[in-house]
């Protein structure tokens, strides 16, 4: 009996550790492909919960509303083409049950005539997972202040 109670625990321990890993990896995946896609609308539909609470590097709040209008408005006003490639560097994501708050370093790189200019932000977003979907909830951006 003792036996299979310590078998029934370890198996629980493994698998709980097997569910956070996969929530992990999920939860990478979906934050690359959401930097590979950030001018899609519907990229950011999935991606941004309807309840978001966003603070940007600049110190404005806004919602999902917000974000999704602002997309739309900018899709039908410009013939231009954002150039600007996203990447997250230094990912480090933390789960806590159905909630994970997910850090990293965003860089952006956009072409200018013969040089890369490249900025850096400080995100962090919290994520939660419902109806078996990860979606941020809240989400704070910071500019790294450039080296001169």
């Amino acid at each position: 009996m003792k036996q299979c109670a310590t078998f029934l625990l370890l198996s629980f321990i493994f698998a709980s550790n097997l569910v956070q890993a996969n929530d992990k990896v999920e939860l990478e995946l979906m934050l690359n492909d959401f930097l590979a896609g950030t001018e899609q609308i519907s990229v950011h539909d999935n991606f941004w919960a309807e309840d978001l609470i966003y603070t940007s590097s600049t110190g404005q709040r806004i919602n999902k509303k917000t974000i999704l209008n602002a997309l739309t408005q900018a899709d039908s006003n410009s013939n231009e083409q954002n150039n600007a490639k996203y990447s997250a560097e230094n990912v480090d994501i933390r789960l806590f049950g159905d909630t994970a708050i997910v850090a990293f370093t965003l860089v952006s790189e956009t072409k200018a005539e013969k040089d890369v200019e490249r900025q850096s932000y400080l995100n962090t977003g919290t994520f939660l997972k419902r109806n078996h979907k990860w979606q941020a909830v809240a989400w704070q951006a910071t500019k790294i202040p450039q080296k001169t």
